[in-house]
């Protein structure tokens, strides 16, 4: 379950907001209120790669539906590697 602490808690408990965040988000309020989320961030970097992931995907499928055949395996797979390697191979 979410930790949801006062805003004030970041200024005077710190060190106990640092140790939550080790485990979940720490949702933050202001006159009881939501305003923002803690997490850490290697969490936050698996979710915005989630996101970007999901994304491509949509536009993907965008491209499928508008007719757009794409690449074959081979084509895409020496792209990959040249971006990832800096060299390409014959596959």
């Amino acid at each position: 379950m979410p930790s949801i602490r006062p805003v004030s808690d970041l200024r005077n408990n710190y060190p106990e907001i640092e140790k939550l965040i080790q485990n979940e988000e720490v949702f933050l309020t202001k006159n009881g209120i939501g305003t923002s989320v803690i997490m850490n961030i290697e969490e936050y970097d698996k979710l915005k790669t989630r996101l970007e992931i999901y994304q491509k995907l949509g536009e993907a499928e965008a491209d499928i539906v508008a007719g757009d055949n794409g690449k074959d395996f081979r084509t895409c797979f020496k792209e990959m590697r040249k971006k990832i390697n800096g060299w390409s191979k014959n596959i």
